[in-house]
């Protein structure tokens, strides 16, 4: 059975309700509700107002589709805290797409990465994982969920951007094992539009080690740009 589980699109449909509720005739000597509002407290229709300038998409979701097209990229895993062993090394692709009117952006990465096989030797393996994010106008954080075919857990992370070094920050927690949680940041660095990198750090005891390192490059022309280019100019 299908279950209604956006409680912001529930509460609209409440307060949309509350709203457009008529008033009977005997009600005409009581005070209405929206009258009876606690001072500083917006009334129904207000809290409606607000909850549909947050459903907008903004400027943080414009950096996002920045992000939209298709990628190549290379891995680097480092399996030892010390990042100067030679790392495991991976490539793959990646397809970014947008989706609900540009509020999230869909992430499909397909590749070939190294994993024990059933004797403990390292064989070839196949690797999907695909990222959802956005900007959540609520929190004012940035918002993203990625699965693998490596597991069977959902990661939330949340961030935020610098505009001054051009990085988002995300954290998050994850459990590889039962009772077993660690600490993840995630530092995005866009180099350009055509270039990002990701750099991936577990807390090891307290300790923050380098783990993974995600570089990025833009397989094509941005569809932006190539959109923008092709479009008709106005003579004057």
């Amino acid at each position: 059975m299908k279950r209604f589980k956006n409680p912001s699109c529930l509460a609209a449909i409440y307060l949309a309700a509350a709203i457009n509720v008529p008033t009977s005739a005997q009600d005409t000597s009581t005070p209405k509700q929206e009258e009876k509002s606690a001072v500083g407290q917006p009334n129904e229709a207000a809290m409606m107002a607000t909850m549909m300038e947050l459903a907008k998409p903004g400027e943080n979701h414009k950096m996002l589709e920045e992000m939209v097209g298709t990628w190549t990229y290379k891995v680097k895993f480092w399996t030892s805290p010390d990042t100067n062993t030679p790392p495991m090394e991976s490539s793959g692709t990646a397809l970014t797409k947008s989706t609900m009117g540009g509020r999230y952006f869909i992430s499909e990465h397909k590749g070939k990465m190294q994993m024990p096989g059933p004797e403990g030797k390292m064989q070839e393996a196949e690797f999907n994982g695909m990222a959802v994010e956005g900007y959540d106008n609520v929190k004012k954080k940035f918002v993203s969920s990625w699965i693998d075919n490596m597991g069977t857990g959902i990661m939330h992370s949340e961030g935020v951007y610098d505009p001054a070094s051009k990085t988002l920050t995300y954290e998050s927690e994850y459990e590889p094992m039962p009772g077993v949680k660690t600490k993840v940041r995630e530092l995005v660095t866009i180099a350009d539009r055509d270039h990002h990198t990701m750099e991936y750090f577990e807390d090891q005891g307290g300790r923050e080690v380098k783990t993974m390192e995600i570089a990025y490059t833009r397989a094509g022309q941005s569809p932006l740009h190539s959109a923008a280019a092709s479009a008709p100019k106005t003579s004057d």
